[in-house]
């Protein structure tokens, strides 16, 4: 089952606009120093031109700030740094403009005569404001893209489990009814008593898989009915009695887990540790709720029992299972298999807290 490629899809759906950041930024930078330039008056064709030529010159130490200063120094937490860049930065440029922007203006448009609009120590100070301004938005702008995206991710990633774990119940419901089937099958061929209440538990048993299981979550009461469940329908198939051992110890039978958890597990022990009239080993079941934990123990005879079919199918289930923990109980859960030459046990642990 592939997973969702989330980079690929943020870049798809990118917030990050720097082309319309600029543009807003300076245009409403031009607005705000034609208004002050102009005192407030209707321009003239000469506050135009001054003002254009005094934002190119305002744009430089502000993209320098924007592209350089900002992501290599204070994203890298080198406060000191960028703090003294900066200072540097805005000094030069302020007093370089202070010096250079009229006899720039007087070089490229000598029909014109610009008087001074602003003082050198205003043309500071316009500076200090600018860049110190233009840094917040830019920072601001950083801030809603970053979180934008960090949401972007979020919503994919609850998208991509929950699509992973609607596969992993799509999988694991035809997998068991294909060997409940087999079981209905088998009491049929030897028309056994039982075969109708066979049916009778595995509609049961279906039912809750089908439509009581669809749920984020289930009690431990509905979870030990189901398996109780399971253990009845297949005693129809094993001539031995007490094939199981049941033990349970749980301190509140409203505590809620994942559901179908537990299922596969029984699953693959009749199927790989009971045989009909061989089987000596009783399944062992332990089930203990504890405050916030839940421990899940089961052992049972390794019969070793392989046949073409089973070697196609087996452990989708137990995948399913692994799969199901990991995208549920991350860094929560302990799972352990135990296999020796006559016995197989399978330890599941969860930590809700």
């Amino acid at each position: 089952m592939q997973s969702l490629n989330l980079n690929l899809l943020i870049k798809k759906t990118n917030y990050h606009r720097p082309i319309i950041f600029n543009g807003v930024l300076w245009v409403l930078a031009f607005i705000i120093l034609l208004f002050v330039f102009s005192k407030g008056k209707a321009p003239i064709k000469i506050d135009y031109i001054y003002t254009t030529v005094f934002i190119i010159l305002l744009a430089i130490p502000v993209s320098i700030n924007f592209y350089i200063y900002i992501p290599q120094l204070l994203k890298q937490e080198k406060y000191g740094f960028y703090i003294l860049s900066f200072v540097i930065n805005l000094l030069i440029f302020a007093f370089l403009s202070s010096w250079l922007l009229h006899p720039i203006l007087d070089t490229i448009f000598p029909s014109y005569f610009f008087i001074s609009y602003l003082s050198k120590p205003n043309i500071l100070l316009v500076f200090i404001i600018f860049l110190v301004l233009t840094t917040l938005l830019k920072l601001a702008e950083d801030w809603f893209y970053f979180n934008t995206n960090e949401n972007k991710i979020l919503r994919l990633k609850n998208q991509q489990i929950e699509t992973q774990l609607t596969t992993l119940r799509a999988q694991l419901n035809p997998h068991f009814l294909f060997n409940s089937l087999n079981v209905i099958y088998a009491l049929a061929l030897e028309k056994k008593d039982g075969v109708t209440n066979a049916i009778v538990q595995l509609s049961d048993v279906l039912r809750y898989v089908i439509y009581d299981s669809d749920t984020e979550r289930v009690s431990i009461k509905d979870e030990i009915s189901l398996l109780k469940n399971y253990i009845a329908f297949h005693n129809h198939r094993v001539e031995t009695l007490n094939t199981t051992h049941f033990e349970i110890d749980i301190e509140e039978e409203s505590f809620k887990i994942y559901p179908m958890l537990l299922l596969p597990l029984l699953e693959n022990s009749f199927k790989h540790g009971v045989i009909a009239g061989q089987t000596n080993t009783p399944i062992k079941i332990k089930l203990h709720q504890n405050d916030k934990q839940f421990k899940f123990n089961i052992s049972n005879a390794n019969l070793n029992t392989k046949n073409q079919l089973e070697e196609k199918y087996s452990g989708v289930g137990i995948e399913n299972l692994k799969n199901n923990l990991k995208l549920v109980y991350p860094n929560q859960h302990q799972f352990e298999v135990n296999e020796t030459k006559d016995t197989f046990e399978v330890t599941l642990i969860i930590n809700e807290g």
